[in-house]
């Protein structure tokens, strides 16, 4: 995500390197570099050349301190303009009413059904809610089965008409069984749909109206770049939505529509699909995203993930088995789990500064545990909870059973035998790091 326009960024801004200044010429050169950067991230033109007029007024008004040098000057003022175009702060969710509604709209093939599970199972598992998902594609013969499925996954009710093509009157007869039912949350999958199908936008403007929803949330594919922003206006002018969602962030998209859809909708970003799975949603942060965009990394979102999957009492009683010398490959493969459900695991190690640019061109697949998993998953279960026990013949059939070589396997106890060692050590420093002896 982003990285051939944070190369490029990167490029124009040393353009200022050595300069002892701003000057009018070197900012012009420097912007001109930034403005093909955007453009050729599919970013809106108007857009384009609005925030690099914006940048260049404030970098040549702004009083320069001498400490500080021109490109890092330059650096800290795009980042802002950039939070500034993509919102400045985050939106989070309207939710009035008992229950509340939230209407989803978008193209076919944007992702719409499978982001209401997500929404879904955000506002269940972090929010503490009790949503309702309403099938009201009715035209795509498997919509209503896969809202199903995605139910049952994430153990969320749905409700559906299989025989009915009305969806004002399902959308309507789900609110009344969500109000029967103490569903706090109404979340209506509808059917994707083109801005100039004049009959199916005729009729999610009559859902609209029908239900009345707190949010209408449009829901848009980053992948398609530019024309997302176009169809976006399309549908804000007919709908007036509340709030964008991108999905399919986590792919080889350019940008564009991340940086254009603010200031060309004036709607906020709420959301952002990162992933395939029910856990790969994130709420979009601006200023945030500048950072990823500028090659700063975004460790408070690193950390928000991390403590989403944070268990107290677990790690109390991981504690006490450390310090007891009893921590095992169970506990070992508990931890690789905790660390998948984070997410994407190129996109994760990106958030941290400096990690990201350093593994531009490496190839990190999500199954990178994969072989640690077959390895330990082959252990007995006496074996798991006593490494020591390991003798050669036991690492061999282990070997065997999970397809991998003696020397992998030899490896992984090494390791693993070494961060058990660090581990007690860290404990007994009181949780830092020991001095190394030089």
């Amino acid at each position: 995500m982003f990285e051939s326009l944070s190369e490029r960024l990167e490029r124009s801004f040393k353009i200022l390197k050595g300069e002892g200044k701003i000057t009018e010429i070197n900012v012009a050169e420097t912007l001109k570099d930034v403005r093909k950067a955007l453009l050729e991230a599919d970013v809106n033109y108007k857009t384009a050349k609005t925030f690099t007029d914006d940048v260049k007024a404030k970098a040549l008004g702004m009083n320069v301190l001498t400490a500080v040098k021109p490109s890092e000057l330059m650096v800290k003022i795009i980042h802002d303009e950039l939070a500034a175009l993509m919102g400045g702060t985050h939106t989070d969710l309207e939710l009035k009413g008992s229950p509340s509604i939230i209407l989803m709209a978008g193209l076919q093939g944007s992702g719409k059904t499978t982001f209401t599970g997500k929404l879904a199972n955000m506002l269940k598992t972090k929010k503490g809610r009790n949503p309702l998902m309403v099938a009201c594609d009715v035209y795509r013969p498997a919509a209503i089965e896969q809202l199903k499925v995605l139910g049952e996954q994430i153990k969320v009710p749905v409700y559906s008409e299989i025989d009915s093509k009305n969806v004002v009157d399902i959308a309507k007869n789900a609110i009344a069984q969500a109000k029967k039912n103490g569903n706090d949350v109404v979340i209506v999958d509808t059917a994707g749909r083109l801005a100039v199908d004049e009959e199916m936008m005729t009729e999610i403007s009559a859902v609209k109206e029908a239900i009345n929803p707190n949010e209408i949330l449009f829901v848009v594919d980053s992948m398609t770049g530019q024309d997302a922003v176009n169809t976006a206006k399309e549908f804000n002018d007919r709908l007036d939505f509340t709030g964008v969602i991108l999905t399919k962030l986590d792919g080889d998209t350019r940008g564009g529509a991340a940086l254009s859809i603010r200031s060309v909708v004036n709607k906020p970003i709420k959301f952002v699909g990162i992933g395939e799975k029910m856990e790969a949603i994130d709420a979009f942060h601006p200023a945030r995203m500048a950072d990823r965009i500028l090659g700063m990394g975004d460790i408070v979102s690193f950390v928000e993930r991390a403590q989403e999957q944070y268990d107290e009492a677990e790690a109390r009683k991981l504690s006490k088995k450390i310090a007891k010398n009893q921590f095992g490959f169970d506990d070992f493969l508990n931890q690789i789990q905790q660390i998948k459900k984070m997410g994407n695991m190129k996109d994760l190690l990106g958030m941290i500064p400096g990690v990201g640019k350093a593994l531009k061109d490496v190839d990190i697949k999500d199954d990178a545990f994969k072989h640690i998993e077959a390895i330990i998953q082959s252990m007995t279960p006496e074996e798991r909870t006593n490494p020591q026990i390991l003798n050669s013949s036991r690492k061999q059939r282990i070997a065997n059973g999970s397809g991998r070589s003696i020397q992998e396997v030899n490896r992984l106890i090494k390791q693993f035998d070494d961060m058990r060692k660090m581990m007690r050590m860290v404990q007994n420093n009181g949780g830092k790091l020991p001095k190394i002896r030089r």
